[in-house]
């Protein structure tokens, strides 16, 4: 395969990583924005939504489709309440302090792993995606100065990849929409700007808190959902979630959803096409330079407002 068809592919590719990296970069983004707070355990949440899918998809049976349709409905609904409780019974308690939540939430990163190696198990299993028809790609080329269109051996992607890709634009839509035209989406808002302010409007600030946390874990154990049926459900696989969407949040800007979408594309696309060209570690590198020289020009991010 020439050049050209091979980055079209690792392209395709990159995109789908950016994909499940914008939702569960959305949901530590809004965790940040509206909350000020750390959640070090949101990687966890990730990982919790990929197990819970493959369990959920088992106790369904039957049909492949109907046991992840089941698991992308449940699964996010599960770990969003958990992880409004756990909002409600700890880091309330701790008056949401930076320093303690920092400890509370690395905690309960540690409980979500262990207990999960304890009930799951060390070994990482696959979920089977509900289709996986292989698409052959078209690739458009220039010869004796005439257009013509073929198709490259190997130059393909799942149906499965493509509907990763829509489905994670829609629910990004859909959170936009959450924030911009609803109430509360406008009561998250006012909380965001002055915490105080809201209180003396009777806005219920720690309610607020609860759905934002919880709604933060729903969206990444819905990326999670998302794309176990690429990969394999395994209890130490929240690390890398965590630390992209940190690397994402923070180019892109506390609190600010469309820098989220727009960083998660540009680390989406280079991890992927980096480590195909070269090497994932090299992609992972060039990342934490970019967050660096971020932090040093421009520290509230390329769309995040300066805190006053």
């Amino acid at each position: 395969m020439d050049f050209g068809p091979y980055l079209m592919l690792a392209t395709l590719e990159g995109t789908v990583t950016a994909a499940v990296l914008a939702l569960t970069a959305s949901g530590l983004a809004l965790v940040f924005g509206v909350m000020r707070v750390v959640n070090v355990a949101h990687g966890e949440f990730f990982m919790l939504g990929a197990v819970l899918a493959w369990w959920v998809t088992h106790i369904v049976g039957g049909s492949a489709a109907i046991g992840f349709v089941a698991a992308l409905i449940v699964v996010p609904i599960l770990v969003g309440v958990l992880a409004a409780v756990t909002d409600m019974t700890i880091l309330k308690r701790i008056d949401y302090d930076p320093e303690r939540t920092i400890v509370a939430t690395i905690g309960i990163l540690y409980i979500l792993q262990q207990v999960t190696l304890m009930t799951y198990g060390p070994d990482a299993r696959p979920v089977t995606p509900p289709f996986n028809t292989r698409i052959a790609l078209p690739w458009f080329e220039f010869v004796n100065g005439e257009p013509g269109i073929y198709w490259p051996w190997g130059l393909s992607i799942t149906s499965y990849k493509l509907a990763v890709i829509g489905a994670a634009s829609v629910v990004l839509m859909g959170l936009w929409l959450l924030m911009t035209r609803s109430k509360l989406g406008l009561l998250m808002r006012a909380t965001e700007q002055d915490r105080d302010m809201a209180l003396a409007f009777g806005i219920p600030v720690e309610r607020i808190y609860a759905v934002v946390f919880g709604l933060g874990a729903a969206m990444a154990a819905l990326a999670a959902v998302l794309i176990v049926p690429i990969q394999q459900a395994h209890y130490l696989m929240g690390a890398d979630p965590l630390l992209l969407s940190f690397i994402v949040v923070i180019i892109g800007g506390l609190g600010s959803l469309p820098g989220t979408v727009l960083a998660a594309l540009l680390i989406g696309l280079s991890d992927g096409i980096i480590s195909v060209f070269f090497s994932p570690t090299l992609a992972k590198i060039l990342a934490t330079l970019v967050v660096a020289m971020v932090l040093v020009f421009r520290p509230q991010g390329l769309f995040g407002a300066k805190r006053t």
